[in-house]
């Protein structure tokens, strides 16, 4: 750990930190073979699919370009809300036939879904074409759970239900050049009442600041441009470690490696500080663009929530922020409809949207998880009304956000291109500082190149643009 950084050795806790090390019986396990990774959810489950994928290259397979091209397919799950988890369900579900008319073909799943015990056991019980089961906690197993099942050819469930640990030099199979998620910590303590975080990814640990410093620094000298640091609350990280305001000691080593673009997922208002809004503003290589859930604009149902701040501090928080960096971009998430939300909670929220006016906003029906505590909550509200609400609020948040993008018309902002669009090979798109999607012309332009536009058109959540010079 770097030593300038101040630690409260009092509040260090204690997790298994190890190193990966690939065994060698499984370098040729693959050969010949090919996989393909249906992933799901948020952007810690893509860093974990990328993380599988890493270790499959390692054993000799080939990406399959199809899933119908593969010998192992897996489906990399998230459980935030139930409708991505009947998704999953609808998918495997599918897979019946193919498993019979492919039985050497091997199914997975992993990720959150896989932590949750009902789900295990309705794998166990009904979808017997999948193969073999493993949750977040022992993802470092993967190569050895495979192996096990490639030779003995039965049904392996790996699910451990311990606190977690902390495994470095995993490999990574990274889906851009130029843009990599690197993870700063996993797990989370805050334990809101609708979320089932905690009981899938464990308690919070961080990395170790010079484990993550030394991946940024990978990752640049291999000519990438872009890191978004990942955490379920990225404002806590350190605190297991003893650190002082560790998540802004971080943010400013990141940013003194030279990497061109810092971004950061997810923070919490409730552990936000000063001292990182000032090193957003004094480093210009931490982009401009904050994600802070607020989930509700009542403080009854914040309560009930338990999210630990009141909609004041949450105002309070906005308004500095926009005071110090008046051009920050802002998105949050929004519930609607947690249990027995009344007309005027309701109201809160949409005064919470016509105060912030926020760039984009995810929005969703309140998801009632199985082992949570919000899920025993007594609700008597119509899921007619909910589906009013949703569409009142996502109203609301679209005029702001169109009237925000049209203030950009004739400006020139700087975007890092993601390629040429799927759809129109003549057309590219990438983000702005702001991570704004930019969709624009021009001509000589690659991958990873830095493209400065000028806006000729506003929609609601993208821009378009011709390039006018690459940088």
């Amino acid at each position: 750990m770097n030593e300038s950084v101040k630690v409260n050795r009092n509040r260090v806790r204690n997790f298994d930190r190890n190193l990966f090390e690939m065994p060698a019986q499984v370098f040729d396990l693959g050969r010949g073979k090919r996989f393909f990774i249906h992933t799901y959810g948020c952007q810690a489950n893509v860093r974990d699919g990328e993380t599988l994928a890493g270790m499959l290259t390692n054993m000799g397979f080939e990406e399959a370009g199809d899933v119908r091209e593969a010998d192992l397919v897996i489906f990399n799950t998230c459980a935030i809300r139930k409708a991505a988890e009947d998704h999953v369900f609808g998918e495997i579900g599918n897979l019946k036939h193919e498993k019979e008319s492919h039985p050497e073909r091997i199914y997975a799943l992993c990720g959150c879904m896989a932590q949750m015990p009902a789900v295990v056991e309705r794998i166990r019980k009904t979808y017997p074409q999948i193969d073999l089961v493993f949750g977040t906690h022992n993802l470092d197993r993967f190569p050895y759970l495979l192996q096990e099942f490639m030779e003995k050819r039965e049904r392996t469930f790996a699910v451990e239900s311990t606190p977690g640990s902390v495994v470095e030099q995993l490999p990574v199979q990274r889906s851009s050049r130029y843009k990599a998620f690197v993870n700063i910590m996993y797990g989370c303590d805050k334990f809101c009442t609708y979320c089932i975080v905690p009981y899938t990814r464990g308690r919070e640990r961080s990395r170790m600041l010079d484990d993550i410093i030394a991946e940024v620094q990978a990752f640049k000298a291999s000519g990438g441009k872009e890191v978004t640091l990942l955490g379920q609350n990225v404002n806590a990280y350190g605190k297991d470690l003893g650190m002082e305001d560790g998540f802004t000691a971080l943010l400013e080593a990141v940013a003194d490696t030279g990497i061109d673009r810092i971004r950061f997922y997810s923070s919490h208002p409730r552990d936000y500080t000063v001292s990182s809004i000032e090193a957003m503003r004094q480093r210009p290589n931490i982009m401009n663009a904050l994600h802070l859930p607020v989930q509700s604009g009542s403080n009854s149902v914040l309560k009930r929530m338990n999210r630990g701040y009141t909609i004041e501090r949450y105002y309070e928080l906005f308004d500095d922020m926009k005071r110090r960096i008046p051009g920050m971009a802002f998105t949050t998430d929004l519930i609607v409809g947690f249990p027995d939300e009344t007309d005027e909670e309701f109201e809160d929220t949409l005064k919470l949207v016509d105060h912030c006016r926020f760039d984009l906003a995810y929005t969703f029906i309140f998801s009632p998880r199985e082992g949570t505590p919000a899920a025993g909550f007594e609700d008597r509200i119509p899921m007619r009304v909910k589906k009013e609400r949703l569409n009142l609020l996502n109203e609301r948040i679209s005029d702001y956000a169109h009237e925000k993008n049209q203030k950009e018309i004739g400006r020139e902002l700087i975007v890092l291109c993601d390629g040429a669009s799927k759809k129109n090979p003549d057309t590219f798109s990438g983000y702005s500082e702001e991570n704004k999607l930019v969709n624009f012309t021009g001509e000589n332009i690659r991958e990873g190149d830095f493209v400065r536009v000028k806006i000729t058109e506003a929609k609601s959540y993208t821009l378009d643009g011709e390039a006018v010079a690459v940088l």
